[in-house]
């Protein structure tokens, strides 16, 4: 069979990986940077400072609610359709509050990176409205 040879196209990050496979040692081969490294440390920085008023906003729901629980034992013993309203604090206040700070702090620290761009929203990138 004659005719043109086949030729393999793959991506940067397929490249590395498979030549991670073939060499002898296994040294971390360098990623490409990003185009700009300022903006990455800002942003990087930015999110840093956003996730770690989370942690400590997490943190003091959770040990909040621990120790609330363990200050007031009569929240043991009070029930509400036979379920300790200890556990309904649990269930029913600390998980849903705790899906808001997931939530807002995804939607801070994509607004963090937009910011720091100086770029637009996400729906003024293409032209359309939010």
């Amino acid at each position: 069979m004659t005719g043109a040879r086949r030729v393999k196209v793959t991506s940067p990050q397929t490249r590395i990986a498979l030549a991670r496979g073939r060499r002898s040692d296994r040294r971390s081969l360098p990623l490409p940077g990003p185009a700009d490294p300022e903006l990455a440390r800002r942003v990087f920085a930015a999110q840093r400072r956003t996730a770690l008023r989370t942690t400590v906003l997490l943190a003091a729901v959770l040990f909040g609610t621990s120790g609330t629980i363990a200050a007031l034992p009569v929240l043991d013993r009070l029930r509400v359709g036979g379920v300790p309203v200890s556990w309904l604090l649990l269930a029913a206040a600390t998980y849903p509050l705790l899906l808001l700070i997931a939530a807002a702090h995804v939607r801070t620290a994509e607004r963090t990176e937009e910011a720091e761009r100086g770029g637009t929203g996400p729906g003024e990138r293409d032209g359309g409205g939010a």
